[in-house]
């Protein structure tokens, strides 16, 4: 099996402290929280007084470093979560401003970039303008001092990369874009899409002025056994309003039963930080693995992985689904199966997807994934532990090798 080179091991002690300063911080908020046995119990119907599900939405708050947090199994995605965020803050006549390019491909129908009739954001009135990449795919630092105007009312960083070639934002990067857009109007609401960050740094964006963030349960902070679920965290008048639109004006935060998923909820946030650093150790391997072998990876190895989200730019149809079939082949579920390129809800081109995991979707478990385009690139995320990763990463460079 793939061992990491002695170049890895000092990343890897590294990856080991950062997993015990993130799990000291979710400790503490388990700790302030005062959390039992007693918390895992669930009430049907509204869920009316359910203190499990409560008492989670203020540890995720806790560990969120946020004044408020909104952790439901009710949302169905972090798309959902954010679409929730967004229509809780934003009223016709405002404008959404991105900052950091085209954001993921399933928030274009939310915004209403294509297709029409369900209820986007433009349809209510709400217009959009972003600020492109710059020609090395960055941030234009220039042009975002003085990129908000006069009906600017929320300013959307996405962390993460998603299905482009830059890199993933920094928490210290964020606190720079949230300075440089107060410094221009302080009421702007600065939103994030937190979606493959968590647990990277030891802050959130909450933490460095961030006024609410979002993302996914069977993503980071799930810890791999989240069974559904997403969150937004904030300022709490912002994850009221959030919350308004996930249940109904007049409900908000206070209806939605748990239906007894507390305990995984509560395991799976404990859990979170080392899975997370299982993962950052796979990526390493991956990233170290294809640079070797002369494939342009982002991260480079070199680099510090500032999410889940390793990037393998393969350069051919064939070879990205054949690295797809090898993910598949050394999953734990549905190893048999062989993915084929299909339409998915939400994106604007064909994807092959290798998901053998536990939680459908979840990408805190290995799985890979990449739009049949050019220039095909495999988006790897996740991984239980980097042992995993290793094996996966053998069958995929024999593979693609012969090809």
């Amino acid at each position: 099996m793939m061992l990491p080179d002695s170049t890895l091991l000092p990343i890897f002690y590294g990856i080991d402290a950062q997993v015990k300063h993130n799990l000291g911080r979710v400790l503490k908020a388990f700790r302030q929280q005062r959390v039992g046995s007693h918390h895992f119990h669930s009430v049907s119907g509204y869920g009316h007084d359910d203190l499990g599900r409560d008492t989670f939405d203020r540890v995720f708050a806790d560990v969120m470093q946020a004044e408020a947090a909104l952790a439901r199994s009710q949302f169905v995605s972090g798309t959902h979560a954010i679409a929730c965020a967004l229509y809780g803050v934003l009223r016709p006549g405002d404008e959404m401003l991105a900052i950091a390019g085209t954001p993921y491909d399933t928030l274009e129908e939310v915004i209403g970039l294509r297709s029409a009739g369900q209820g986007s954001l433009a349809e209510f009135g709400v217009s959009y303008r972003e600020l492109p990449l710059t020609a090395a795919n960055t941030l234009d630092w220039d042009a975002l001092a003085s990129a908000v105007g006069p009906k600017t009312r929320l300013v959307h960083i996405q962390r993460s990369c998603g299905y482009s070639w830059r890199s993933t934002l920094t928490i210290a990067e964020i606190e720079k874009i949230i300075r440089l857009v107060k410094g221009q109007n302080a009421d702007i609401v600065c939103f994030v899409d937190n979606c493959y960050g968590e647990f990277l740094e030891d802050r959130e964006p909450t933490a460095v002025g961030a006024d609410l963030i979002a993302g996914s349960l069977i993503k980071n902070p799930g810890g791999t056994i989240a069974p559904t679920g997403g969150y937004v965290a904030g300022r709490a008048d912002l994850v009221a309003a959030a919350a308004c639109r996930l249940t109904a004006p007049g409900i908000g935060a206070s209806g939605g039963s748990s239906l007894n998923q507390n305990r995984l909820l509560y395991q799976g946030l404990f859990l979170a930080p080392q899975m997370v650093g299982e993962a950052m150790k796979g990526n390493y391997l991956l990233a170290t693995s294809f640079d070797n072998l002369g494939y342009p990876v982002n991260p480079p190895p070199s680099h510090p992985q500032r999410d889940v989200i390793q990037a393998i730019r393969l350069g051919s149809p064939e070879k990205l689904v054949a690295f797809c079939r090898a993910v598949q082949r050394y999953s734990p579920i549905d190893a048999y199966v062989e993915p084929v390129p299909a339409t998915m809800p939400g994106y604007d081109s064909e994807l092959v997807m290798a998901g053998g995991t536990f939680i459908d979707g979840s990408t805190s478990e290995l799985s890979a994934d990449g739009p049949l385009r050019e220039p095909y690139i495999v988006y790897c995320q996740g991984g239980t532990h980097w042992t995993h990763v290793a094996l996966a990463i053998e069958a995929a460079v024999d593979a693609i090798r012969a090809i």
